[in-house]
């Protein structure tokens, strides 16, 4: 076995047209620029997401003149195990099955200590981890299904998450979002390992600041900030080279790799710097907030 083979199966030029997509998530500003650019290639979509008028904007979009794509919308929520389970049979009945499977659904919010509170916490990860983890058993038993189907075995298929490097070390104002994407990333590159043997793909896809209207609420300068259609050529870009972790822009998520190198010591001293102290009012302050009537 080769150290330098791909991990997955390269997705090449000619391999989306035709290729049956799921995108999860797909109203988000990452979501629809990569659905556009499936479609620019000729990709059968499917699109869901929680904002259905949102969704209709993105199919719109995806209709191309002599792309050949297609786009129908499937409105859910990624925490809805049920509807999941009913959206892959409406699949297999409309595309008779799904090829490629992207689960970009996702929520953020910066938070610190002083801010957290239990709704917030299970919200996002429902969202950005258990609502993807129980969504999995239903997703792999259609990409399965697809694999014993002589008239698409050859096509390549496989399922990818949209991580973030925010899970590579803890970082600040990231107590929630943080943990929930090193968990998806931990869930990821587990379910490679089983899933690889049987021909599947597993891709993990990790973002740094990709501009956005999650990201737009950051008071804070974001470094290496690009826009959603560089992102989705970016993934692409993974998706043909075979990569198991697709990370990007490389001039931030490289620095972020360095991070994970220093000793834990000198990582916790630099980079409490880079948010300014709390002080004890700040808790104070937010009791009285949750405990006010409107």
């Amino acid at each position: 076995m080769s150290l330098l083979k791909p991990l997955n199966q390269p997705l090449l030029a000619e391999d989306w047209k035709g290729l049956r997509v799921w995108v999860l998530g797909a109203s988000g500003a990452i979501g629809t620029a990569l659905a556009v650019a499936m479609a620019k290639r000729g990709s059968r979509l499917v699109l869901s997401g929680r904002r259905a008028d949102a969704l209709a904007e993105t199919a719109s979009l995806c209709h191309l003149p002599l792309s050949n794509s297609s786009a129908i919308t499937l409105p859910l929520d990624i925490t809805d195990t049920a509807a999941i389970e009913t959206a892959v049979e409406q699949i297999k009945t409309q595309m008779g099955g799904v090829d490629l499977i992207v689960i970009n659904a996702g929520t953020y919010q910066a938070t610190r200590a002083h801010e957290l509170m239990p709704e917030h916490i299970n919200q996002v990860l429902e969202t950005n981890l258990i609502g993807p983890m129980r969504a999995t058993p239903a997703l792999l038993a259609s990409l399965l299904a697809t694999v014993t189907d002589p008239e698409q075995k050859q096509r390549p298929r496989g399922i990818a998450f949209v991580g973030s490097v925010a899970g590579y070390r803890g970082l600040p104002r990231s107590l929630t979002y943080g943990p929930s994407k090193a968990g998806l990333i931990s869930f990821t590159e587990s379910l490679w390992q089983d899933l690889n043997p049987l021909g599947l793909n597993v891709w993990l896809i990790n973002p740094g600041f990709v501009r956005s209207r999650l990201t737009a609420q950051n008071d804070f300068e974001m470094p290496a900030l690009i826009d959603a259609d560089t992102a989705a050529e970016a993934i692409l870009s993974g998706f043909s080279r075979g990569q198991f972790e697709i990370h990007f822009p490389k001039r931030f998520t490289c620095f972020m790799k360095l991070l994970q190198l220093l000793p834990i010591g000198w990582y916790l001293r630099l980079s409490k710097r880079l948010v300014p102290p709390l002080e004890r009012s700040a808790f104070h302050r937010t009791k009285q907030h949750e405990g006010a009537t409107p």
